[in-house]
């Protein structure tokens, strides 16, 4: 199997699903000659053509309008939402229509739409191009959102959310983009609300989103040094969430930790903990902790960015504390 970039597995995803299916096509800022700021899409539009990789003014709630009318009427459109705080922007297109339509026509029309975009601080873009709102999103009943952690992922994902009839959010880290992994040659779908267990345990669940789960790996390998066992878990969609899978292991662990590169507050962290204090609060020695990015707006000092979001030491000495037996406040 070889190895390729994020951005390569995206693009060979984009690329592949094109290829299967004419009514597929790409609309965005910069999507064209340009292949997005990070290159992700480069070459596309040298294959399918400007008619089919469409640079679009600088306008995102005109071109995602543009894109809900055109999913509504048989084509299968994949928009480019260059970074993923402009979401403020499409949140009617987004949230009002292409959500709600499947219900409000009684079912009588689909939205089959992916929106691409990124997330993730400690770039140095500063407060504007730096946030992470998954959250935002997963909230609005009828998208399905993706979070990938590495390039298996992303292809995976990426090809399901084409293919499905509903409208799906995707969310990339954008610092990721040159990691490699893994990836098939062949083709693969990864299905939707099917968690992976990226590492078994016995002492602890450690349950992360996008880069927090390299951030969860890097703090399992140094509990083990300890001789604690971390169990890491990446839901890969957060909607829908692999419930089952989540609770199984905090239920044979009895400790965890829910880690996120969204805000603390009103998050995914708080969604999943909730979940898991229901489901398995018999099974429980401790509160599930929640660690995600500090409630402030992303400073552009590197120094003060550095510390907004959760690393894998704050991670491993948390989960130490929780083994044992201290009580943290799961702020």
């Amino acid at each position: 199997m070889r190895e390729i970039t994020l951005s390569q597995a995206v693009n060979e995803a984009l690329a592949e699903e094109m290829r299967r299916d004419p009514t597929t096509f790409i609309i965005g800022e910069d999507v064209a000659e340009a292949g997005t700021p990070f290159k992700v899409l480069s070459g596309l539009v040298e294959e399918f053509g400007t008619a089919r990789v469409i640079d679009t003014p600088i306008s995102e709630p005109g071109f995602m309008g543009l894109a809900v009318g055109a999913a509504m009427t048989g084509a299968r459109p994949i928009v480019d939402l260059m970074f993923g705080d402009f979401l403020f922007l499409i949140m009617d297109q987004l949230c009002n229509q292409a959500a709600k339509i499947h219900y409000m026509s009684g079912g009588k029309l689909n939205v089959p739409l992916v929106l691409r975009t990124n997330m993730g601080a400690t770039r140095r873009s500063a407060a504007q191009h730096s946030q992470s709102l998954q959250a935002l999103v997963a909230h609005i009943p009828g998208l399905k959102v993706a979070m990938p952690s590495s390039a298996y992922e992303a292809k995976g994902l990426l090809k399901t959310a084409i293919r499905d009839n509903n409208p799906v959010v995707i969310f990339e880290d954008k610092l990721m983009y040159q990691d490699k992994a893994p990836v098939p040659e062949e083709e693969y779908l990864i299905p939707f609300g099917v968690a992976n267990v990226k590492r078994e345990g016995r002492d602890i669940t450690l349950i992360a989103t996008s880069s927090m789960v390299q951030v969860a790996e890097k703090a399992a390998v140094m509990l083990a040094k300890e001789g604690i066992e971390a169990e890491v878990i990446d839901p890969r969609t957060i909607v829908p969430l692999d419930e089952k899978t989540l609770v199984d292991s905090v239920r044979k662990t009895s400790r965890a930790i829910v880690i996120d590169e969204g805000h603390q507050s009103y998050g995914v962290t708080a969604e999943i903990a909730s979940r898991l204090n229901a489901a398995a609060f018999y099974h429980l020695d401790a509160p599930v902790l929640r660690m995600g990015a500090m409630d402030v707006p992303i400073p552009f000092s590197p120094v003060l960015e550095d510390v907004t979001v959760p690393t894998p030491e704050a991670v491993a000495d948390n989960a130490r504390r929780l083994c044992s037996g201290e009580m943290i406040h799961a702020a």
